[in-house]
């Protein structure tokens, strides 16, 4: 399993997204790889397994692409060489977190296929519930698979497709008829920037612009980082094309009523500089902390957050209790990927070479500690611990989403119920597990003050899916998959 930058690093107890996509078209003819860089930099946050560029000059020879991928984080794999040689006025950009799929080069993206009308890169975010279905459908027609990941299987369809009708942008909208769960796609074709969403919106993506070149980027702090103005998000279920001739076209084919974004943009994956479908993620996660203070008041001297995406439900909490707000965890930011864990035996210090308590700030206190998730407890006790033996004389956990009681099929690594230190247990057993005074957990009936009233997917709090759950394993994980989980969109 690969680590995580953010506040589960280097835990086993992480929760993980697969990744972020980043898409430019600069009209005027200029490169776009460095800008795809620092719009996939920006995005680091959603997959740090590996990452990868592909690029086009549109009028140069049709169907030459220029790519470049590697394991690891952004600035580790690109090089100012390597940028420099990326030539090219359109281009696609991808980060990794495997949810589908080995950890291997093969399987970074972008994909580039050559084919007879020509080039396609596509970068992909997201799970498709009938990925197996597929792969050996167009196996039986003679098509060998260079990669293990559902991605590819979107992109063949695409290719089949698009030499049997006119435009690019058709072939993607008749390829994506045929695919069932999440995707967030953007598609450089040899003369235009393409973007899909899925018809629930499962996964983000947003259009921006700045001077004459247009973006496609999973969220919004991508286009900050470039200096790109927001334009809009893509719909769920809207198709985009690109084009100087014709700027933005839109296809909503596919748009439907019933909407599923995933709660945990809001929660934890976005960064929180982030706006999702329009709403704050910042926002998001003050009205979290405000929610977890009315609903589970508590007497305490402090409100602390776990770096990154618990500080601001801490600061939420803060502000609607009126307890002081403060910082007791100092984070270690040059902790990089290959950071070497320690073995089984001495697994706490990976904690503690990442996040390191401020005695000062906690000792002789009664602390109240907001953190996004637990999902196996096996850091939560430790963060727990680190706090006592700094001299804490009281710590509350109040976790600001609900207690994960299902996997997910639409992106998200959470594992099987087996794993998960809420299955079959009581908050007071998970409260005695962790070490903690007290624990609470966000109220699920509040999620959807969290999305500003949008629809939203509870699966792996509800068990209650958008979409019927695949029939065999598309992960390689879950053990639980035909038992029959409810499949009722809320």
């Amino acid at each position: 399993m690969n680590d995580n930058i953010r506040s589960h690093y280097y835990d086993e107890d992480g929760i993980h997204e697969e990744c972020g996509v980043f898409g430019m078209y600069d009209f005027d003819g200029n490169d776009v790889a460095n800008s795809i860089y620092y719009g996939l930099f920006a995005l680091q946050h959603r997959g740090q397994e590996s990452c990868g560029i592909a690029v086009s000059d549109t009028e140069g020879p049709k169907g030459k692409v220029l790519s470049s991928k590697g394991m690891g984080l952004v600035n580790e794999v690109f090089t100012p060489e390597d940028l420099g040689k990326l030539k090219g006025n359109i281009g696609v950009g991808h980060v990794r977190y495997s949810t589908a799929g080995a950890s291997t080069i093969e399987n970074a993206q972008p994909l580039v296929l050559n084919y007879v009308k020509g080039t396609l890169g596509l970068a992909h975010n997201g799970n498709l519930v009938n990925a197996p279905e597929l792969r050996r459908e167009l196996s039986l027609t003679g098509a060998i698979f260079q990669t293990t990941i559902d991605s590819e299987v979107i992109a063949y369809h695409i290719a089949r497709e698009r030499v049997k009708c006119g435009t690019a942008e058709e072939a993607v909208i008749r390829a994506l008829r045929k695919v069932k769960g999440s995707y967030s796609l953007v598609v450089m074709s040899p003369r235009k920037l393409i973007g899909a969403r899925d018809p629930f919106g499962f996964r983000p993506l947003c259009i921006g612009k700045r001077d004459n070149a247009y973006i496609l980027a999973s969220e919004t702090c991508a286009l900050d980082t470039i200096g790109a103005e927001f334009v809009r998000d893509v719909e769920p279920g809207e198709v985009v094309a690109i084009s100087p001739d014709k700027g933005i076209v839109s296809f909503k084919d596919m748009c439907q009523k019933e909407h599923a974004r995933c709660i945990f943009e809001y929660i934890y994956f976005a960064r929180t500089d982030s706006y999702i479908d329009q709403m704050s993620v910042y926002e998001s996660r003050i009205i979290a902390g405000r929610c977890l203070a009315k609903d589970s008041p508590v007497e305490a001297d402090l409100v602390v957050g776990v770096p990154e995406s618990g500080n601001a439900a801490a600061l939420g909490y803060s502000m609607e209790s009126g307890i002081p707000y403060g910082t007791a965890f100092v984070k270690n930011g040059y902790v990089g990927r290959t950071f070497i864990k320690p073995d089984q035996s001495q697994r706490e210090s990976s904690v503690k070479v990442k996040l390191n308590v401020l005695k000062n700030a906690v000792k002789g206190k009664r602390v109240i500690m907001i953190d996004d998730s637990i999902v196996r407890g096996t850091t939560s006790d430790r963060i727990v611990n680190m706090l006592r033996e700094a001299g804490a004389t009281e710590v509350h956990v109040r976790i600001s989403s609900p207690p994960f009681l299902y996997p997910c099929y639409f992106g998200t690594d959470i594992p099987d119920r087996e794993q998960l230190i809420a299955y079959n247990r009581s908050v007071d057993d998970i409260c005695r597990i962790i070490g903690a005074d007290t624990l609470a957990y966000l109220d699920i009936d509040r999620l959807g003050e969290l999305s500003g009233g949008r629809q939203f997917c509870h699966g792996c709090f509800s068990g209650k899916y958008p979409i019927a759950p695949p029939t065999e394993d598309i992960r390689g994980e879950h053990e639980d998959f035909k038992r029959g989980a409810d499949s009722k969109v809320k």
